[in-house]
């Protein structure tokens, strides 16, 4: 584990599903990406080394949608979902010297509760849980997570303020840094509230920096001018490729618009950790890193 610092622009992956799922893995699964923690590991080895092959600095874990209670569905015990969790955070490790460079950072996934609803949830927040019953189903895979010793957590795809609350809350004594993001509708949080509302979580000193991912490209640079307004911290900018998700028919739907004039403006807002989400593939992180690199072209 390194000491994380954003002293330039950061690049981070895209899809990590997106991409094991062009490898020819079927994905169409409650695990998502985390079954193949089991099932295929070196395939998760070979996904982030392209990502990192394409000019990422941080790899993001295949453990967004993994829980405890997933991997109890599957049979496994405790103690053989914790020793799923540790190797997501292993296997990015491990990708980092199948392609060495000077920046190779393991950013370790936090999903939202609804993730691992596989049923759009998290695209939607208010799961009509209490903050308790959310602390107890995040703290025992935050901690599994935090002593695997990645980079940072990569708190992501949070819908609502309250849920973002428990987590900021959880992280504070873990002793890893952590970014918070939030998917967004507009101005709006998935469940609804204002942005300036989620924004103002950048004050935990836990939180190392903040922004959105998993978000319609269009919606970020004004989300990136709302969080910039409430803090100094640096910016987290990865939306998806701009087509929507069909939760009914699991499946995509529209035209990407992601581009690297999008992310030449995110960077003037802000950002300094810019990158994809779901459907972003390789090349369009390589179009990211060179946008990055070179922002006046």
């Amino acid at each position: 584990m390194q000491e994380f610092r954003v002293d330039r622009p950061l690049v981070l992956d895209g899809g990590l599903a997106t991409e094991l799922e062009a490898m020819g893995h079927e994905l169409a699964d409650a695990l998502w990406s985390a079954r193949l923690l089991a099932d295929a590991p070196e395939e998760i080895v070979a996904a982030h080394a392209a990502f990192y092959r394409a000019g990422a600095d941080i790899a993001t874990t295949a453990s967004y949608q993994a829980s405890y209670e997933g991997f109890a569905e599957r049979g496994l015990d405790r103690a053989g979902a914790e020793r799923l969790l540790r190797r997501s955070v292993e296997l990015a490790r491990l990708a980092g010297e199948v392609e060495p460079g000077e920046n190779r950072w393991v950013a370790a996934s936090i999903g939202p509760y609804g993730a691992t609803l596989a049923d759009g949830s998290e695209y939607r927040g208010d799961y009509g849980l209490t903050k308790h019953e959310l602390r107890e189903f995040h703290m025992p895979r935050l901690e599994t997570l935090a002593d695997a010793a990645p980079d940072i957590l990569a708190l992501e795809t949070i819908p609502d303020v309250e849920e973002a609350e428990v987590l900021v809350e959880a992280v504070a004594g873990l002793g890893v840094p952590a970014w918070l993001s939030f998917t967004v509708d507009g101005d709006r949080t998935r469940a609804g509230q204002p942005l300036a509302d989620a924004f103002a979580m950048a004050g935990s000193d836990a939180i190392h920096a903040i922004g959105i991912n998993c978000s319609n490209p269009e919606d970020v640079l004004p989300a990136l001018e709302t969080a910039r307004a409430a803090t100094e911290k640096p910016l987290v900018a990865y939306p998806n490729s701009g087509e929507g998700w069909d939760a009914e028919q699991h499946a995509w739907t529209g035209d990407p618009r992601l581009s690297p004039r999008q992310a030449r403006q995110w960077r003037a807002a802000g950002a300094m950790l810019v990158g994809g989400c779901c459907r972003v593939r390789p090349e369009d992180i390589t179009a990211v890193a060179e946008a990055l690199l070179d922002p006046e072209s």
